[in-house]
């Protein structure tokens, strides 16, 4: 009897062998992309000025075609909506990535954040639980932030 069980439950769990390589740098394009969505989650939509700072972000960091952006950015945001915690992103960075890189991805949490003029409180939020998870320093994360305003303000026109 416990051999039918557990037959079954393989059968319905999908063998599955070790990533390929490109599957384990699609998952790790996906964990920053997902990120960088998680910092205007709560806004109603995402504008104009925030997307194109995120894909010049991602472009940035792996070199994609604007197609495929475009699907990561799409496949992001579908995943951000099922997340409830940035722990299996994170993990996945924490792994694969440089803390040179981790600063980086947090440098442009902030410069999404800063697209819109001020960042809120829940951009802020989630861009300092995320450096925590990424093990960013505090002196890290402020020069990250730092460096970030002042490029949003050296982006932006004087009236």
């Amino acid at each position: 009897m416990f051999q039918a069980l557990k037959d079954l439950l393989e059968s319905l769990t999908p063998f599955n062998p070790t990533p390929s390589p490109a599957e384990r740098a699609r998952s790790v394009q996906l964990a920053a992309a997902v990120l960088l969505v998680e910092v205007v989650r709560t806004q109603s939509a995402v504008g104009d000025a925030e997307r194109s700072v995120m894909q010049t972000a991602l472009h940035r960091q792996f070199a994609l075609s604007d197609d495929e952006l475009q699907r990561l950015l799409e496949q992001a945001a579908a995943t951000s909506r099922t997340a409830y915690d940035y722990q299996r992103f994170t993990s996945q960075l924490n792994e694969h990535f440089t803390q040179d890189e981790k600063i980086q991805l947090v440098e442009a949490m902030w410069q999404v954040a800063y697209a819109d003029a001020r960042p809120d409180e829940n951009e802020m939020h989630t861009i300092s639980k995320v450096a925590g998870l990424l093990h960013v320093t505090h002196g890290e994360y402020i020069g990250a932030k730092l460096r970030a305003k002042e490029t949003a303000h050296a982006g932006q026109s004087p009236h």
